[in-house]
């Protein structure tokens, strides 16, 4: 570690106005916080206390928390492919692991080299630390797509969303909707062939390195269980077919299938304090409680706990309803918040048959109220204060 840190103070002398490395101040900055604690602090006189949690240290919590959903993801990408040939039985663990992790490797690697690439020429243009929001978003991206999507299409759609909504805003801890489903509604509204329908959306079709087995045309369907029943009118999902969405061996977005990997994720978040439990409990609360009032009402015949399970509703509740920027930051709030996204979700899947899926649209219109959740409340305690006071 002496080495390391003997490198970077190398480096940093060498950044100051008119030194070599100048133009690479806001990189070089970045890359030492990252792996060393900063020596500063906010003030240098006055009672307060300091740790080395800081932003970027629960960043990095949420990369962690996200791992399980992302190898996970990995494995089903190749499983697809060898189902959708029909070579199941002969296709190793490892064969199908490493054959997604070759189809989403390029994924992320486009994800961050744009991403980073915009937020350090902003921060070196303002003369600013590099904000470290996109250590999150730049794995999130990737894991929300198809993993079918062309690699231009997510370049355009990932510089489209932190331009636009996020350092326009002011970046990291000023933007009021979640820059990851920003470029999924990019990609969604921009370019809908390619992010839904039954044919090869969600199923990599094409050999990687000798590591998979090309389908024929007419035998890859590759629907989502979600498509399929909103197509049917939804009459509810096969035992089956929940059990295998509940492992994660279904078609989907790449980090959206196992629910069981996103709920050791949701353990990591929640242990270490990183994630609101009240968020994200309201969330699922709020889809079961919409899902009852939709069978009652003879809406759907889906049961409630299928909602939960199926498309990207879980993932939704655990790692982007929760992200403290753009959620709710009252205590009350957040459970309001919540159950209004649960519950225009399930609202959105049931009575629009034309997009099945719903919680992309549900959480992005929370952010946009969350301010006004938090408010309300604020308003709320300031009046009862008031009144106490004044009995006082």
């Amino acid at each position: 570690m002496k080495a390391l840190r003997n490198f970077f103070d190398n480096l940093k002398a060498k950044t100051g106005e008119g030194g070599k490395l100048h133009a690479f101040r806001s990189l070089i900055d970045g890359f030492e916080t990252f792996a060393f604690v900063p020596n500063d602090t906010a003030r240098r006189g006055g009672v307060n206390i300091h740790d080395a949690i800081d932003s970027k240290r629960i960043m990095s919590l949420v990369v962690v928390a996200l791992m399980p959903a992302m190898l996970f993801g990995m494995y089903n990408i190749g499983y697809q492919n060898a189902l959708a040939a029909g070579q199941l039985e002969t296709a190793t663990f490892w064969g199908m692991f490493f054959y997604g992790f070759l189809a989403l490797l390029p994924k992320i690697i486009v994800s961050y080299v744009v991403g980073l690439g915009i937020e350090f020429t902003v921060a070196q243009w303002k003369g600013e630390e590099i904000h470290e929001g996109f250590l999150v978003s730049g794995i999130l991206i990737p894991l929300i797509v198809p993993v079918t999507l062309p690699l231009w299409m997510l370049a355009l759609a990932t510089a489209f969303s932190v331009i636009l909504a996020k350092e326009i805003f002011g970046g990291t801890g000023m933007n009021i909707f979640n820059p990851a489903l920003i470029t999924r509604a990019f990609l969604f509204f921009s370019y809908p062939s390619f992010m839904s329908g039954d044919n090869s959306v969600w199923v990599s079709n094409g050999p990687i390195c000798g590591l998979g087995y090309e389908a024929a045309a007419d035998a890859l369907t590759g629907a989502t269980p979600l498509g399929l029943t909103s197509a049917a009118g939804f009459q509810g999902f096969d035992c089956s077919l929940i059990h295998d969405a509940v492992i994660g061996l279904i078609p989907g977005s790449v980090g959206e299938t196992s629910v069981i990997a996103i709920l050791i994720g949701a353990v990591i978040l929640l242990y270490t304090g990183v994630a609101s439990w009240k968020t994200m409990f309201s969330v699922f609360a709020g889809g079961a409680l919409t899902g009852l009032l939709m069978q009652w009402a003879g809406l759907t015949h889906i049961q409630w706990y299928e909602h939960l399970v199926v498309g990207g509703f879980a993932f939704g509740a655990v790692f982007m309803a929760t992200d403290p920027v753009t959620s709710a930051r009252t205590e009350c709030g957040k459970y309001v918040f919540g159950l209004l996204i649960g519950f225009v979700a399930v609202t959105v899947r049931v009575l629009n048959p034309g997009y099945p899926e719903g919680m992309m649209l549900a959480i992005l219109l929370m952010n946009l109220f969350a301010p006004l959740i938090d408010y309300c409340f604020v308003q709320k305690n300031i009046s009862m204060r008031a009144k106490r006071a004044t009995k006082k």
